[in-house]
């Protein structure tokens, strides 16, 4: 009976802890309290962890999807929270296709991502592109997976 009570308690305090609010300035995904995970305010490791630093795109498409253009709207409100920061657009493609169709696709992606961010109020001299076409691919692989994680247009914070 008493280890039934014990084992009763040791739950209780179990689920009492699971269920505490989180601590002050834990916000969502944009947050003026500070990362919590250490890192550098306006670091590229706070950029992708609190607004994301990579949009996705379809097949040889370099056209925002909805779920990006929400990625680029907290990218927007951390840009402007860091006024002094400046980055880099850079567009990516999968393997598939020439080395210089995917260098235009490339740069139209990064393009795309730019036009969104100066739309959104970031002023167009904070932010260069680069394209790097198939040459620098993110993941290696031949397959659709793979491919997917190389559709992407990646804003890298400059000098950090």
């Amino acid at each position: 009976m008493i280890i039934r009570m014990i084992g009763l308690a040791a739950v209780m305090l179990l689920l009492a802890a699971c269920s505490s609010p989180p601590p002050p300035g834990a916000g969502g995904p944009i947050s003026n309290a500070g990362n919590g995970a250490g890192f550098a305010p306006g670091s590229q490791q706070d950029l992708a962890a609190t607004a994301g630093d990579r949009v996705f795109f379809a097949y040889d498409q370099s056209d925002i999807s909805s779920e990006g253009q929400q990625i680029l709207q907290r990218q927007a409100e951390w840009l402007k929270r860091y006024p002094r920061v400046s980055v880099t657009i850079e567009g990516h493609c999968d393997e598939r296709g020439t080395r210089e169709y995917n260098l235009a696709l490339g740069e139209r992606r990064a393009g795309a991502v730019k036009n969104v961010l100066v739309a959104l109020g970031i002023p167009s001299s904070r932010i260069q592109t680069i394209s790097y076409g198939k040459e620098r691919p993110i993941v290696v692989g031949s397959d659709e997976a793979g491919y997917a994680q190389n559709r992407v247009g990646i804003t890298t914070v400059n000098g950090g």
